[in-house]
């Protein structure tokens, strides 16, 4: 048994051997476009991550990138947001208030699926008889294109082009476009779309990877062994254009309701028949038709999902067949430039450009762009751990929204913050009721939930993550200090803030040294649990407790008519607020005067250390391959804990302070969570560890497009994502929003002769360009913003721009 008394000795710059290693895609896979990722290879091996990599999605409505033919797949997917079953968790052991109903996504009608046959022979990618392979995400057109020349058996050669697109602008709609050319011989051609329920196992290849993905690992999503879709209506109509099908559930359980439809517009050298089938599992619309050289078929598939909870499926699959009517009214090319022009709108308030990089390029925008695909067309719902491209983590959603997603948004998108922060105000009874199931008053926000109530089976990495509720309140935070939205803050977030702060207040209690402790927590590092004084959550803890107090004297002094209304529907008084102030200003916060850093927890230094020399790397992440209680006995981090604490609410340590904390705590933390490496890098660049930094922005911006935690195939790590944007603008960038001005610190890497970020801010479009030898601030339009410096505080006015030398 070895004991730590000093700091570890290490080189800042210098990874200890667990470290992933993260190398740029291979090239060949991903060739390098500043706007396009890019897929030559047809090769099976990495199907579960390219399905995940090339997806589309809106925040509302996802489709992994399975191919149309709907063969080889590793995992057909097509998901709703929100859209769920629930199954009753099964505890070996009861206990009181253990959560008891678990929610699930639903794997929703898949539409994707356009079988060819030519000559009566399937289409097959797996041969040699393919001349010509490219798929292609496009940054810009929000598109996903997959071409493709095949040999048929007989010698005859088919061009086909297949074209996707989930609307940004419309987020019930889809459109699949087929694009046949018949480039030598004359053949009978087959087309079998088709609306299947893989759900509930409709079609062959269903079950052939049915096993994939069970074992022990929690972050990938439950599997029912029962039917989770009741077929409640259908329809087929054939006189909109080609044969139009639709598909109408409820789900058992949770008596949600889907509708899903599609319409085929068919444009031909040829003469085309249409057999359109339905039964209760499986539509189709079968186009047979004959091409000779040179001839060509375009098959636009347009498809609609529409869901509810009270609303009979009739009325939805109403819903639909209008979306479709009116989207085929005004045609694909009205779909493809609204497409464009949104992201357009995106790109000119979020892009962000590096100079002398350009495999970092492609791989920022394409984070950012996960980013659109899991929020832009959210509807006061949350962001799940995987947006909506995949069902990993059964679609919850956690903390990650929070801390990782929403300071994005609100600097790029700051009105679908806003709604984002309204889901969690919306959330709010049920968190009550979580709060009194735990003999707290005050509200208790559910670690991971659908639905608002708490899904997580295993208490100690779950419920006791009180944390969340000060997440909660960061991000309104962040929010408020990006928009300056009084009206959100005063009419639902100070309710928030509030329920939240009555929670920490009564949790915590006066001990014998008089100060306020917060025992049998568990804070973002899930290999230490249930412990007394988290620094983290003990920080956060003080930061909800005054923000809410300063919201609520605030919402008394510009609007005592909405506090007396506040006060009235909460019971609420002023002298409650001083209580939290008091409560906040006696929070321990855990400080060891021998090593000079803040433990994380009462006990934490006390545990054995971790053996990492004699842990070899195929034991990571650990959580898959020990027992938590081994585990929990060491000092060993699954992600950044202290140093989070340290990058939220920097104001509670000196730049000593953080150097140290980020020395101790950094060569015990294993990166198992993609959460790590982004708020490492962060540190590590103001810590002035530069090259440290480096390399951990390297494992987060390549994290999924390397599979780097080898679950990709899950879906996007979304809050990574965001971890990527917050990396280059708080760490590279040194950019801090404070409550009344811009902070510029930047520290550029050396890969790089230049960092162009670009934001909105109190709404002025912003942007700063760092060099080698400083940096420079435009305000594009608006009100103009407060650029705090060594050279004192100043206002940017519109059309102006400041410069400063490093």
């Amino acid at each position: 048994m070895t004991l730590l008394t000093t700091l570890p000795t290490r080189s800042p710059d210098r990874l200890r051997p667990v470290l992933r290693e993260i190398a740029p895609p291979d090239p060949y896979r991903f060739p390098v476009d500043p706007w396009r990722l890019i897929d030559t290879s047809p090769a099976t091996d990495h199907l579960g991550s390219i399905e995940t990599l090339f997806g589309l999605g809106n925040g509302y409505l996802g489709m992994r990138d399975n191919p149309p033919e709907g063969r080889m797949a590793h995992a057909h997917g097509t998901y709703i947001n929100g859209f769920h079953e629930t199954w009753d968790i099964q505890h070996a052991e009861n206990a009181h208030a253990f959560a008891r109903v678990g929610q699930t996504i639903v794997n929703v009608p898949d539409a994707k699926v356009m079988k060819l046959y030519v000559d009566d022979e399937p289409i097959r990618i797996d041969t040699a008889d393919l001349e010509h392979f490219e798929r292609v995400l496009d940054f810009k057109n929000g598109t996903s294109t997959r071409s493709l020349i095949w040999r048929t058996p007989a010698g005859k050669r088919i061009q086909m082009t297949s074209t996707r697109v989930v609307s940004l602008e419309h987020r019930h709609l889809a459109l699949m476009r087929l694009e046949l050319t018949m480039l030598d011989g004359r053949a009978p051609i087959v087309v079998s779309s088709q609306l299947l329920n893989r759900q509930d196992g409709a079609d062959e290849y269903h079950h052939q990877f049915a096993a994939l993905g069970e074992g022990v690992d929690p972050r990938q999503s439950r599997r029912f062994d029962r039917r989770v879709l009741e077929a409640v209506d259908q329809l087929h109509l054939r006189d909109l254009g080609g044969g139009t099908i639709a598909l109408g559930y409820r789900t058992i359980r949770s008596h949600m309701r889907i509708a899903a439809a599609c319409r085929h517009d068919i444009t031909s050298d040829s003469d085309v028949s249409v057999d359109t089938q339905i039964e209760a599992d499986r539509a189709k619309v079968v186009l047979s038709f004959d091409l000779e050289a040179g001839q060509r078929i375009t098959i636009d598939k347009w498809v609609s999902y529409h869901t509810a909870r009270e609303v009979p499926c009739g009325e939805l699959i109403d819903r639909c067949i209008r979306t479709l009517t009116r989207a085929a009214e005004q045609g694909p090319d009205v779909l493809f430039d609204t497409q464009r022009r949104w992201l357009d709108h995106f790109w000119s308030v979020a892009d962000i450009e590096v100079a002398g990089d350009d495999r970092a390029q492609q791989a920022i925008r394409w984070n950012l762009f996960q980013l659109v695909q899991a929020t832009a067309a959210t509807d006061e719902q949350g962001v799940a751990a995987k947006g909506v491209s995949a069902g990993g983590y059964d679609g919850h959603y956690f903390w990650d929204t929070e801390v990782y997603v929403i300071p994005f948004l609100a600097h790029t998108a700051p009105q679908s913050a806003r709604k984002l922060l309204r889901f969690r105000h919306g959330l709010l009874d049920a968190a009550r009721r979580r709060a009194r199931e735990l003999n707290q008053v005050g509200a208790l926000y559910p670690w991971r939930t659908i639905n608002g109530e708490e899904a997580s089976a295993y208490y100690a990495a779950g419920t006791a993550q009180y944390h969340i509720n000060a997440a909660v309140a960061y991000a309104i935070e962040r929010y408020v200090r990006a928009t300056n939205d009084l009206d959100f803050l005063f009419k639902e977030g100070v309710e928030v803030l509030a329920e939240t702060a009555r929670l920490w207040h009564d949790l915590g209690f006066i001990s014998r040294d008089g100060a306020v402790h917060i025992h049998r927590v568990t804070g973002p590092d899930e290999y230490t649990t249930v412990v007394n004084d988290n620094l983290y959550t003990n920080v956060m803890a003080r930061f909800n407790l005054r923000f809410a107090a300063q919201t609520v004297r605030a919402l008394a002094e510009h609007d005592p008519e909405g506090f007396d209304i506040l006060s009235r529907r909460i019971g609420l008084t002023s002298a409650e607020a001083d209580a939290w102030d008091r409560t906040a200003d006696l929070i321990f916060l855990p400080y060891d005067e021998v090593l000079g850093i803040h433990p994380q927890d009462d006990s934490f230094l006390n545990l054995e250390p971790w053996d990492f020399d004699g842990t070899p790397k195929e034991k990571y992440p650990l959580l898959l391959n020990f027992h938590p209680l081994v585990i929990y006995r060491h000092q060993v981090l699954k992600q950044a804990d202290v140093v989070l604490a340290m990058y939220l609410r920097g104001e509670h340590f000196d730049l000593d302070q953080k150097r140290r904390n980020f020395d101790y705590y950094d060569p015990i933390t294993t990166g198992d969570s993609s959460l790590s490496a982004c708020v490492q890098s962060i540190a590590a660049s103001e810590v002035g560890y530069n090259a440290l930094a480096w390399r951990y922005f390297q494992q987060s911006l390549f994290l999924d497009l390397t599979d780097a935690h080898g679950n990709t195939a899950d879906g996007v790590h979304i809050a990574n994502a965001g971890g990527v944007w917050s990396a280059l603008v708080h760490g590279f960038g040194g950019v801090r929003f404070t409550d009344d001005a811009i902070v510029v610190n930047p520290a550029l890497p050396d890969a790089w002769s230049e960092l162009r970020l670009r934001f909105i801010h109190r709404g002025s479009r912003c942007s700063i360009t760092i060099d080698a030898h400083g940096w420079t601030l435009i305000v594009h339009d608006g009100p103009g913003v407060c650029v705090r410096s060594t050279a004192g505080t100043f206002v940017v006015h519109a059309g102006t721009r400041h410069r400063e030398s490093l």
